[in-house]
């Protein structure tokens, strides 16, 4: 399987993004270069598409996937595109606080700590719907990292569309993501016009 091993906070800074979006605290102290080149309407557009990527820690073609999957669909495809990538599994773990980064609830997800609706998933792709109930093993539930992950982000709110108590280990999706849940600056209109041409 195919992984994004660049530095993050080097690609952070590159796209434009802040690290606490990506769930890390730290951040950089290098002073961006001056660049005097306007960027191309293409430029801006990649970069738009390869932030998206970055942030889900998804690669080109299951990106490319996404995007056929939220243009068939009927609504606004940018709209629905950042639906479908908000209701990963791995991303949904993020959000309810079981984990520090995507990339550690990618892990956790690939180890089999989830149950949806009961059941054992190992997929971090997989694709959460209302309804569904999202919940951590019962055997996870007495180790020690999921304890202090419970400890640490118990507090912190989750978006309107997932209801959790504070020191739960399960949460239920109540709704589909809305594009006012979405906490980090994205044009998608932008990445809808570069698959578009």
């Amino acid at each position: 399987m195919a992984k994004n091993r660049q530095p993050v906070l080097r690609r952070c800074k590159t796209l434009g993004l802040s690290p606490a979006v990506l769930g890390y605290s730290k951040e950089t102290n290098r002073k961006p270069k001056q660049t005097r080149r306007k960027q191309s309407e293409y430029g801006m557009q990649l970069a738009e598409k390869q932030k998206l990527k970055f942030i889900y820690g998804v690669l080109e073609k299951q990106f490319h996937g996404y995007f056929v999957r939220a243009e068939r669909k009927s609504g606004n495809t940018g709209e629905v595109l950042l639906q479908e990538l908000e209701r990963r599994l791995d991303n949904v773990v993020f959000r309810m606080g079981y984990a520090n980064t995507r990339r550690e609830a990618r892990q956790l997800v690939n180890h089999g700590h989830f149950t949806v609706n009961g059941r054992r998933v190992n997929i971090p792709s997989f694709q959460v719907r209302p309804g569904d109930e999202v919940a951590v093993c019962e055997k996870s539930r007495s180790s020690e990292k999921f304890k202090t992950l419970i400890e640490q982000n118990g507090k912190n709110p989750t978006p309107k569309w997932i209801e959790k108590a504070a020191d739960a280990f399960e949460g239920k999706i109540v709704a589909m993501p809305a594009r006012e849940d979405i906490d980090y600056d994205v044009a998608e209109h932008l990445i809808v016009e570069l698959y578009n041409k």
